[in-house]
């Protein structure tokens, strides 16, 4: 029994565990391997597909049978991505050339990396790629990330950039170029809280809204209600007997704890007085157990909390709820939240309050380009929304990432294998919104193993040519095709992605 035994390891290492397997499975022996990666799949005798959707929606087998068999039947999403695999690229490429702004990094030298000097795009998306153990979290994480880091909070503390020239650099000789960012983040997969009062809805920060809606209700006023009232953390408003955690704790003398619903509030977390109180028929517990699908179309009419939720349902969480437990979260999942996060701290630029949107005469060039036809549909809804603002079809639409009369923050995002746990049409989703982030104006540095992710890059550093004492070294800054020209470990695996 193998619980996705590709995560981390690059293609080539890839074949060569599919070659182990397959001689496991030639001596005899029986293998159930639970995976998302592509060539795993294509390369099982028999492929059991769950589904149909994820969380609640699951739990089905909705197909089985050979890779063949399974690719043919529609009900499959898995079988789907089999037969009609991602055509790269995606996104066109953002040119990088040698007046495109670059972070330059000298003498890099932490742990196996060999006096590397290289030059980081900005307002790009850069993946660090490179056989298992050749230096790729060394580079971009524990050099590059700390570093950055270290230097943007020295120049928040003195903006003439004094402070920034004291900073001690650590694992490399100089970093230059890093001047225009102005904030650091790296998403990872940690957990986003640890008590299940942590959820979606307070992680990302629309909850308050919610509950400043429910105050202002006829029934709310009436009883004195405050926002305070209707929050679960603390307050008379939250059911005493699980103190707002919506589940009871039973100690088991001799095994672990056991999580059962509290039989009180029935896992909504508030008392009787406070779930009196209802907005459009809902109380707030309804809306804390209502998955994300259904909230989008609950708060259409409010902007401030539906677009959070429409970002959420763009990624593919559309089956969580609002109030799911923080610690019931998967990583990928945990991930893509964050990623929401940041999405969701700036506005579409046709949805402004109060104000009248400017007419826009917008050119879209050939927008099907590279889309499988279900998201045909979505481009089709989002032509059919900007008409309706008022605009005109025939330079480029503008994202959401641009804020309201702001220049956003540039911001260099650091991601270490974000696709571990990911099915392909998670990885999908994936790329469109670092394609977003980018389109914002802001740099994204992928640490990546996915040869779809690597394909949609506007520019990759390999490292190599091997891991270890082997690695160290950069054997390739380019563009995908370039990896392939070059034939490097990575680039031999690109070239069939890319010829799709």
């Amino acid at each position: 029994m193998l619980d996705e035994p590709t995560i981390g390891l690059h293609a080539r290492d890839n074949t060569i565990l599919l070659k182990a397997l397959q001689r496991l499975s030639d001596q005899g022996n029986t293998l159930v391997v639970v995976e998302h990666d592509e060539d795993t799949i294509r390369r099982a005798d028999h492929l059991i597909d769950i589904g149909p959707g994820a969380g609640r929606r699951g739990g089905e087998v909705v197909a089985q049978g050979s890779p063949t068999e399974v690719a043919a039947n529609p009900a499959s999403l898995t079988g789907r991505f089999l037969q009609h695999p991602l055509k790269h690229p995606l996104h066109a490429r953002r040119e990088v050339s040698a007046e495109t702004p670059a972070m330059q990094l000298s003498g890099a030298h932490l742990h196996n990396l060999q006096q590397v000097d290289v030059a980081v795009p900005l307002q790009r998306l850069v993946a660090v790629t490179g056989v298992s153990g050749s230096g790729k979290s060394t580079l971009a994480r524990d050099v590059l990330l700390a570093n950055v880091a270290a230097l943007v909070a020295a120049k928040g503390r003195k903006p003439d950039e004094s402070a920034a020239a004291s900073v001690l650099l650590s694992g490399c000789s100089g970093l230059t170029g890093w001047g225009t960012v102005d904030r650091v983040l790296e998403v990872d997969q940690t957990p986003i809280g640890k008590t299940p009062r942590s959820c979606p809805a307070t992680y990302i920060g629309f909850w308050d809204t919610i509950r400043k809606l429910f105050t202002e209700t006829l029934e709310a006023k009436a009883r004195g209600y405050t926002a305070a009232r209707f929050s679960f953390n603390t307050g008379q408003g939250r059911c005493p007997a699980c103190e707002g955690q919506g589940m009871r704790t039973i100690e088991m003398s001799f095994l672990p704890d056991v999580k059962v619903p509290c039989d009180v509030c029935h896992g909504q977390r508030f008392n009787a007085e406070t779930l009196a109180v209802t907005w459009r028929g809902k109380s707030i517990g309804d809306v804390l157990n209502m998955e994300v699908d259904e909230a989008v179309d609950f708060f259409a009419s409010m902007p401030t909390i539906a677009h959070p939720l429409q970002l959420l349902k763009d990624v593919g969480l559309g089956y969580l709820t609002l109030g799911q437990p923080s610690p019931t979260l998967s990583g990928g999942e945990a991930q893509r939240i964050k990623l929401v996060t940041e999405l969701s701290k700036v506005r579409d630029d046709i949805t402004r309050r109060g104000q009248k949107p400017p007419h826009t005469l917008y050119v879209l060039d050939e927008p099907s380009i590279g889309l499988h036809p279900r998201d045909m549909s979505r481009i089709v809804q989002a032509m059919h929304r900007l008409r309706d603002a008022g605009n005109t079809l025939v330079s480029k639409v503008r994202d959401d990432i641009t804020r309201r009369g702001q220049k956003p923050p540039h911001t260099l995002y650091v991601l270490d294998e974000p696709t571990v746990g990911l099915h392909m049409a998670d990885v999908e989703r994936l790329i469109h919104v670092l394609h977003r982030l980018v389109d914002g104006g802001h740099s994204v540095v992928v640490i990546e193993h996915d040869l779809d992710v690597i394909a949609e890059a506007d520019w990759v550093l390999d490292l190599g040519p091997e891991g270890g004492t082997g690695g160290g070294r950069v054997v390739c800054a380019g563009t995908p095709e370039t990896l392939v020209k070059l034939r490097t470990h990575t680039g031999l695996a690109l070239k069939p992605v890319l010829a799709r």
